[in-house]
């Protein structure tokens, strides 16, 4: 187990490394000189003798090798710089804006994981029943919306006409309960039709049939035995889920004015703020290997039989 985990840890390494090689080179090529980003960002006229000046100071004067090798020095010590917009180191603003996405993404992924597997199994147990009409309803409903709309009807209806709720920001519980509906009405039309069909799979194999035959009751066969097994995509769905959630959910933190990762990134890329979005590619593509790495982690504790099958293959 340890010998897996050190594998996974040390594939951040090349991912990363292309991440950030991948974006040094969109910075280079792309016609937004950094030098220009930042005067315009401090809403300094850009004469010549300042763009040089600042090109300089950058060191966008060297060769694209030192620079980029320079990059990767930085990033291995958390060193992004500072933001072109406030001058604050740009890891200080990220680590005071991580917290507030990742309550949202967590929040998000219970929600749905609570409200999703009871109305899977049960459509999957009571199949064209009234569970499993309701269930293709929500997905249908979950699949076609857009979340920015979903956003502001549950927005009017609790916030401006119920006046039960707050309608933006981050304070207690009550800011939670409409970002957490909103990011998880989709994923929670995906984990049940999902989790529905790979129940409803299980239900029919022999084994299924046989722990019947023996005697056990219903419920010990649908929850200990076929839902043991339907669960696992749905678990590397969640990984999946729960790395772009932290990575930022842009649109929702947009609505409700959510001091999120997400809203930080889309500011950046408006005002040209190439330090911010280095760490934010840095940052995602950690973050989504972690959560894999988790999701990974879980299915073995679940399954045994993967660790066994993956050193049989290495």
């Amino acid at each position: 187990m340890i010998r897996y985990v050190g594998k996974r840890m040390l594939a951040i390494v090349p991912i990363v490394f292309i991440a950030t090689l991948v974006t040094f080179a969109l910075i280079h090529i792309s016609p937004v000189d950094p030098a220009e980003a930042y005067l315009t960002a401090a809403h300094i006229y850009p004469t010549p003798e300042l763009l040089e000046q600042k090109r300089r100071e950058f060191g966008l004067d060297r060769p694209l090798i030192e620079q980029y090798v320079d990059t990767l020095g930085r990033i291995a010590r958390l060193d992004f710089g500072s933001s072109y917009l406030t001058n604050r180191p740009v890891w200080d603003e990220v680590k005071a804006r991580l917290p507030a996405t990742a309550e949202l993404a967590v929040s998000s992924i219970l929600f749905s994981v609570l409200v999703s597997v009871p109305l899977g199994v049960l459509a999957a147990v009571y199949r064209r029943g009234w569970v499993d009409l309701l269930t293709r309803a929500i997905a249908y409903f979950g699949a076609s919306i857009p979340q920015f709309w979903l956003g502001y009807l549950l927005m009017f209806f609790f916030a401006v006409k119920l006046d039960l709720l707050p309608v933006e920001g981050r304070g207690d519980w009550r800011n939670l309960v409409l970002p957490t509906i909103t990011l998880s009405f989709v994923l929670i039309a995906l984990y049940t039709r999902m989790l529905r069909t790979a129940m409803s799979e299980q239900l029919d194999e022999t084994y299924v049939r046989y722990a019947r035959t023996r005697g056990l009751r219903e419920r010990s066969v649908v929850l200990k035995h076929a839902l043991k097994v339907a669960i696992m995509p749905l678990i590397t769905s969640m990984g999946m889920n729960m790395g772009r959630l932290l990575t930022g959910t842009i649109i929702v933190e947009q609505v409700f004015s959510w001091p999120g990762f997400g809203r930080y990134f889309v500011e950046a890329i408006f005002n040209r703020d190439i330090p911010v979005i280095q760490c934010y590619v840095f940052l995602a593509a950690c973050l989504f290997i972690v959560c894999n790495l988790i999701v990974d982690l879980i299915q073995m504790y679940m399954d045994p039989r993967i660790l066994t099958e993956g050193r049989a293959n290495t």
